[in-house]
């Protein structure tokens, strides 16, 4: 049962840290907005570029890296589903 304890605290421990990035690239650019129109990248306010491209390219990467991860520590700790 310890083995299942550890694989819960990685799950729990990596499901918390992608959703601070999540509430990071959603709403905390979006509440300090004007002050971020500061920064440009490729040209645009850097506010602008996260709500129309930045988010969905973070949010991908989030998505991928979970399922990526979460394949490493099923086979880690022998949690994968059958065949």
């Amino acid at each position: 049962m310890h083995k299942h304890q550890q694989y819960w605290q990685h799950t729990l421990r990596l499901t918390a840290v992608l959703l601070a990035i999540w509430f990071v690239a959603t709403f905390l650019v979006a509440w300090f907005a004007r002050e971020l129109q500061a920064f440009t990248v490729f040209g645009f306010p850097f506010s602008f570029f996260m709500a129309a491209q930045g988010a969905l390219l973070i949010y991908i990467a989030l998505v991928a890296y979970y399922a990526y991860r979460m394949d490493k520590l099923d086979v880690e700790y022998d949690m994968q589903e059958g065949d």
